[in-house]
């Protein structure tokens, strides 16, 4: 597959998870919703990892800058 995420997109998925995962474990979140954030972290950033995001695929999206032609 082409990687469809940049290096910005990648550094705010990273943050991103990591500070859900603190607020989940924090108790800021219901006991109820600790699980699904937690969940929902680990897929972002496995899409960080992986630099692959399937949701932009069906819509053409890319974040990624294209090398420049020689």
């Amino acid at each position: 597959m082409k990687k469809n995420v940049g290096k910005m997109d990648r550094v705010f998925r990273f943050a991103l998870a990591i500070s859900l995962s603190i607020l989940a474990y924090s108790g800021i979140f219901p006991a109820n919703l600790a699980l699904p954030v937690y969940i929902v972290s680990v897929l972002i950033g496995i899409t960080g990892i992986t630099r692959i995001c399937l949701l932009y695929k069906p819509f053409g999206l890319s974040t990624c800058r294209e090398k420049a032609p020689m």
